[in-house]
């Protein structure tokens, strides 16, 4: 299926067995990654990581077919670089430059076209999967594999490493055009979304006009803003806005009614300054923003910051000497309903002191149901012809006089539930073991957990996303 099979992508998926075979049977395996897009702590086991570098970039493209064969550790940012020359992309390409392809597939992976296209392992023709046994198994939606094709999206690496994929790609323009509509009403936001995402096979409409693309911001109860984007082939008379300018793309949308970004541009917008994240070192200040060297303002900067910050808790010492109470982080993405949208972002905004957050419409690109009638996807808990808003919230609360760490996400995570909704796994998360397998595919997870793992070779996905091993 798909573009053939390269011997230098044969070699590269020679290369990570190898790799995989040379690693101390009795250690804990982890990626040999120089960026991670992860949040939950995780102690260094100090052993030696699974190389799968070779297996990085575009090792096919079938122009006539629009198909790729990807290699699985490949960023986004190099998937970008590689294939936009040609007039494609990815149908999802997920907001960080360093988000893996591999990483999206086997965890999260959304951006604005995911109201149509919706999530990176709906457009994955093929897998190829490095077994906890360290075999390599090729993995179709109908093959041998299709248990395993259906439970790696939401496993984040428990049931195998994606090495290589055949995917599908999207054509492009050179340009994304953007309106930016303001609301001072969070049930008005859901309504237009609802218009937008509409009842047909192929949403994506506006006012009788196209749309490609739709995300938006919450900046409180009473000021939200929809972004509808379509492909372009001109710029309409508008000269292309620069996101590592001095106006941060957030806040353009409070200026503008309309907008044009570059397709490269455009899909880094939220990258530059890691949506708003930035602001928290400094990079959002004028003179700052100045002096800051434009190469710099990107989202793995700001991790490495960050993730330096964690090892030396120099931030939490000021602040336990200047009489500040501890602080809970708070960085989480979670689904919701699309007619329960407006009720969470109420409760939200009331309970937890953060603001900005992010929406982002998604619909599941799969028609067919699972055989029992469950979720297509038994660890991604969206069902069929349900529409959801994604709503993305990252930042930290002080925790109260007599509460604990977790208090916060804690109530995230029930109130979330109530409304019909689940959070994605990439950062911490507070459930017990029996709540977890009941809302994240326990039934039919262990099953083929048991199939490809027998020996127990890898973590559960449990201990991944709660027990943080």
């Amino acid at each position: 299926m798909g573009p053939a099979r390269s011997s230098r992508y044969e070699a590269a998926v020679r290369s990570a067995r190898e790799s995989y075979a040379a690693l101390p049977l009795d250690a804990p395996v982890r990626l040999a990654k120089k960026t991670s897009n992860l949040f939950r702590p995780r102690a260094d086991t100090g052993t030696t990581g699974l190389d799968l570098s070779a297996l990085q970039g575009v090792f096919e493209l079938d122009d006539e077919a629009g198909q790729a064969r990807v290699g699985g550790l490949t960023t986004y940012e190099r998937l970008v670089d590689e294939l936009l020359p040609h007039g494609y992309v990815p149908l999802v390409v997920p907001q960080l430059r360093t988000i893996t392809i591999g990483g999206a597939v086997s965890g999260l992976g959304i951006e604005a076209s995911s109201f149509r296209s919706g999530l990176p392992h709906e457009s994955v023709l093929e897998m190829d999967v490095l077994t906890p046994d360290g075999e390599v198994v090729t993995v179709t939606r109908d093959g041998e594999h299709a248990d395993l094709f259906r439970m790696l999206p939401n496993s984040y690496g428990s049931l195998g490493y994606v090495l290589g994929l055949v995917i599908e790609l999207e054509r492009t323009s050179p340009y994304v055009v953007l309106e930016h509509l303001r609301f001072s009403d969070l049930d008005a936001v859901g309504a237009a979304i609802g218009e937008v995402m509409g009842t047909g096979a192929r949403p994506g409409a506006h006012g009788g006009a196209p749309v490609d693309f739709l995300d938006g911001v919450v900046f409180g109860p009473t000021e939200a803003y929809l972004t509808l984007g379509r492909w372009s082939d001109s710029t309409q008379g508008m000269i292309p806005s620069d996101p590592t300018g001095p106006v941060p793309f957030y806040r353009s949308l409070q200026h503008r009614r309309r907008d044009v970004l570059t397709a490269h541009d455009f899909l880094w917008r939220w990258d530059t300054d890691w949506f708003w994240c930035s602001r928290a070192f400094g990079a959002q200040q004028p003179l700052a923003r100045r002096l800051w060297p434009r190469r710099w303002l990107r989202s793995d900067v700001y991790w490495r910051a960050m993730a330096f910050e964690q090892r030396h808790r120099w931030v939490d010492s000021y602040r336990q000497r200047r009489g500040h109470p501890p602080q809970e982080r708070v960085v989480q993405d979670v689904e919701v309903p699309l007619g329960r949208t407006a009720d969470f972002l109420r409760w939200f905004l009331r309970e937890v002191p953060i603001e900005p957050v992010w929406l982002c419409p998604v619909r599941l690109r799969t028609t067919t149901p699972a055989p029992d009638g469950g979720p297509p996807w038994p660890l991604y808990p969206m069902r069929v012809g349900h529409d959801y808003v994604n709503v993305g919230f990252w930042s930290a609360v002080d925790v109260p006089p007599g509460g604990a760490r977790g208090d916060t996400n804690r109530a995230i995570e029930e109130e979330v539930h109530a409304l019909g909704g689940h959070k994605s796994l990439y950062s911490e998360s507070f459930f017990d073991e029996a709540t977890f397998a009941a809302r994240y595919g326990g039934a039919a997870y262990h099953p083929v957990k048991q199939r490809y793992d027998p020996r127990g070779r890898l973590p559960t996905l449990y201990d991944k996303a709660v027990r943080a091993r």
